[in-house]
């Protein structure tokens, strides 16, 4: 039973820390975020991850990204996919380089370095999607922006790491055209159920006599669009993003959202934030402190700049520009797996694990208050 008493735990710290930090100003994903480090083995160690923190907290980010999709303005994501794509690859290819040189300059070996640079490429916009929805800017143009870069971003990382893998000789033989053809297929799939099907699902669940039939009905198509995209090498955060935007698109929108919503911010996504946090320890990272600071330094900057030099060049001003660059900063669930991935490929040396996934949660936490302030000091320029 000891796993009631985790979320008794989990409630508690995070509802409590969220308040404290909106109290001094900051968003309260950031307090749920450090509810996570002060649970854990990093300092009280009241809380283990074990693989029910790992379930739960799979849900958990599969409904926040779900309710991002459905609250999605599908023309204003549609208007911006040129924003979204070169945002998604500015930042790719600085982050990339920053990565690489760091771990050249570090004497990581060259395939060390190439992954280390890879690594710092991925992007989860879970964490930009709290910040924007706690903002009321998540339907911004700017805030679609993230959202579409944020998909684009997952789905070339996973594609690249695949490659890569397999010309480094660890993947064994992988065949690139089956890989991104997969990728193609699921996109075509999801965007076929989401036009024909998910409607007709809705409609025909709907009316069923049973308790919560249409919130029901939501969560099959957010669960069967999550699973889909694991299968086909896409994250299940893509999935649950696109059945979000399906059912966005029918008349049964704003009932399963206000179903949803407290069942996810009440149990699943609380155990989602603090999971992140329960990565942290602080063990041999001493020696390695130097390392750590820089490469946290290069992953905010490269993002930052990167993100930002893609949405000025497709027509966002310098301020929004800085908007968006900041809402890709977070490397959150999304680097945590390929940084395990490295791990056992041997990709990523075991000495540098703690470190990697230290750089990884700090990115997360820097990006609350990050975009809250530049979002904040983009609306005061706006009103002058």
């Amino acid at each position: 039973m000891i796993f009631i008493l985790y979320l008794a735990l989990i409630i508690l710290f995070t509802k409590a820390a969220g308040a404290i930090s909106v109290k001094l100003g900051q968003p309260s994903v950031l307090g749920k975020l450090l509810a996570g480090i002060l649970l854990g083995p990093a300092i009280l160690g009241w809380v283990q991850p074990d693989d029910f923190i790992g379930h739960f907290s799979e849900i958990g980010v599969l409904l926040l990204m779900f309710i991002a999709g459905l609250e999605t303005d599908l023309d204003q994501l549609r208007k911006n996919w040129k924003a979204s794509f070169a945002v998604a690859v500015g930042g790719i290819i600085l982050p990339f380089i920053g990565g690489y040189a760091l771990a050249a300059g570090f004497g990581l070996t060259n395939n060390e370095a190439l992954f280390l640079g890879l690594l710092l490429c991925a992007t989860s916009v879970s964490i930009s999607v709290q910040t924007l929805k706690e903002m009321d800017r998540l339907g911004s143009r700017e805030g679609t922006t993230i959202l579409g870069a944020a998909v684009l971003d997952d789905v070339l990382v996973v594609i690249l790491l695949a490659v890569m893998m397999s010309f480094l000789g660890t993947a064994g033989d992988v065949s690139i055209g089956l890989l991104i053809g997969k990728k193609a297929l699921f996109f075509i799939i999801v965007i076929a159920a989401g036009w024909f099907i998910v409607p007709r699902f809705m409609k025909l669940f709907a009316p069923f006599k049973v308790t919560e039939a249409v919130m029901s009905a939501g969560l099959i198509v957010c669960l069967a669009f999550s699973y889909f995209a694991e299968m086909m090498g896409i994250a299940g955060i893509i999935g649950a993003f696109a059945a979000g935007i399906a059912i966005s698109q029918t008349s049964f929108k704003h009932q399963v959202e206000s179903k949803i919503e407290p069942i996810a911010y009440t149990l699943f996504v609380p155990v989602f934030f603090v999971s992140i946090g329960l990565n942290i320890t602080f063990d041999g990272v001493g020696s390695q402190w130097l390392f750590i600071i820089l490469l946290t330094i290069v992953a905010v900057i490269t993002k930052l700049i990167g993100g930002g030099v893609g949405a000025r060049l497709t027509g966002f001003d310098n301020r929004s520009s800085l908007v968006i660059g900041s809402g890709m900063v977070s490397r959150g669930e999304v680097a945590l797996i390929i940084a395990s991935t490295g791990l056992q490929a041997g990709l990523l040396l075991p000495d540098y694990f703690t470190s990697v996934v230290l750089v990884v949660i700090l990115t997360t936490l820097i990006t609350p208050p990050l975009l809250k302030a530049v979002f904040k000091e983009n609306r005061q320029l706006a009103s002058k």
